[in-house]
Parts: structure tokens; C-alpha cells; sequence
């Protein structure tokens, strides 16, 4: 049994940045990575589900390790139903991609740059160097520069009053979900828990910052959804913020 991620209803976005879902996969003892990346972590209903939420979002963001280490794309998997439910929305057949950089090192041979069946663009950060930046500007993906302690709130602004994105899908990693948290830009957190142990001490959470929250800040969700898979052993997991007011 899986739960229906295609007809999501959300809240309003705020004025300033889209309303933002998060969407991580972490083993039983609450890590995020394995060698490296995601994989082996999750099952294909698991992947179904993540192109299911996509089908929600006008943006997909990645941070730059993510795309380093896994590579990144906004596609629905060749799947036309999901396709076309975007176009009955009057959405594009695939949001656009978005990754965000502070140094500007990003392997510019990968899919994310030389696709062109979507959209896609680049979040630089002022820190990068000129050479950096000439280099993926010439990869063929427009930049927007931000600035170098701010990054992701800009990057959030522009894309609510610049391209008029309601929707904001977080794949990760688990270093741009700290920084969303940080800034309790986390609308809502789409969590599966899948059925191995992978242990270590530097083995990375979902959630990853330079300083934890204190007991009295702790961001709090409320339980929106639950549902197990007695195929897959996996649990799938829908939290939405629960803020006063």
C-alpha cells in the first residue's frame, strides 16, 4: 500500500518565497546517506512516490553536493499520466530545476546542464569565483546571482516575485535542509522510512546545520498522513509545520 502524492492540496505561499515541501528518504536509524548518496535507501515505490510530489511543484531544488553526488533532474520518469495531470493544471510537463551553489564547483557534463526537455538554473552565490561563474553561465543555464550570507532566502524571494513559483520541492541534501530550517522556510517534510540500518558516526541526517535548535525553538509538525508498505517494509511519512497564528 502506498499513499496518493499526485492530488495534494497545500496552504497559501507566503508573500515572500513559495510554500516549500522537503522530501528525504532515511534508514531506521535515521541516516541519509549511504556511500555517498541516497541510494539504497529506498525502493522503486519509493522513487514513484518523489515523482508523484513532483507532479505538485513549478520548482525542484537541489543543493550543489546533491547534484555532485547524485545528479538531478525535475522528470516524472517518462510517465504521461503524471505528465498529464500537470498539463490539466496548466502546468508544464516537468517543473524547473533549480540548484544552489556557494562555491560554484558543479560537474557541468551533467544531465542537469545538457538536457533541454525542462527548465533549469543556477543559484550562485557572490562567493564564487569569476571563473566559476563564466564557466556555467557558458554551460547554457541562466544564473542568478545571491548574495553570500543570504543565499537561500534570495534564491526563495526570486522564486516567488520573479517567477511566480507557488510550489517548492526540496530533494536536498540533508545541508540545504538545515538551511531551510534555519529559516523556517519548511512548509512541510514528506519522510520515508526505509527498512535498512546503515550506522556510522558521520553518516549524515536528513537535517544537517552548524547549530542545533534549543529545546523552546524546536520546529514542531503536526502527523498529516501514515501509511505502511507491507511489500516494501517501508514507512511513508507526511508532516505539515504546525505554527501559532
Amino acid at each position: 500500500m502506498k499513499p496518493d502524492y499526485t492530488r495534494l492540496a497545500f496552504g497559501p505561499p507566503p508573500a515572500d518565497r513559495p510554500y516549500v515541501l522537503l522530501n528525504m528518504v532515511t534508514s531506521i536509524d535515521g541516516k541519509a546517506v549511504v556511500e555517498g548518496s541516497e541510494k539504497g535507501l529506498g525502493s522503486k515505490t519509493d522513487q514513484r512516490l518523489m515523482r508523484e510530489l513532483r507532479t505538485n511543484a513549478d520548482v525542484i531544488l537541489n543543493g550543489a553536493g546533491t547534484l555532485r553526488a547524485s545528479g538531478t533532474s525535475p522528470r516524472l520518469g517518462g510517465d504521461a499520466a503524471l505528465e498529464q495531470l500537470r498539463l490539466e493544471a496548466g502546468k508544464p510537463r516537468c517543473p524547473t530545476a533549480a540548484v544552489i551553489s556557494r562555491s560554484g564547483n558543479l560537474p557541468l557534463d551533467a544531465t542537469f546542464f545538457r538536457a533541454r526537455d525542462f527548465d533549469a538554473m543556477v543559484y550562485l552565490s557572490e562567493a564564487a569565483t569569476a571563473e566559476a561563474r563564466r564557466a556555467i553561465i557558458a554551460a547554457g543555464r541562466p544564473v542568478v546571482g545571491v548574495p553570500a550570507e543570504h543565499e537561500v532566502q534570495v534564491a526563495l524571494a526570486h522564486m516567488r516575485l520573479e517567477m511566480g513559483a507557488d510550489v517548492l520541492l526540496c530533494e536536498g541534501g540533508p545541508d540545504l535542509n538545515g538551511q531551510l530550517f534555519a529559516i523556517d522556510a519548511v512548509d512541510e517534510f514528506f519522510l520515508t522510512l526505509g527498512p535498512v540500518v546503515v550506522s556510522g558516526r558521520d553518516s549524515k541526517t536528513p537535517v544537517e546545520g552548524d547549530s542545533p535548535f534549543a529545546r523552546d525553538t524546536l520546529p514542531r509538525f503536526s502527523l498529516v498522513s501514515c501509511v505502511a508498505n507491507d511489500e516494501t517494509s517501508e514507512v511513508y511519512l507526511r508532516y505539515r509545520r504546525a505554527r501559532e497564528g
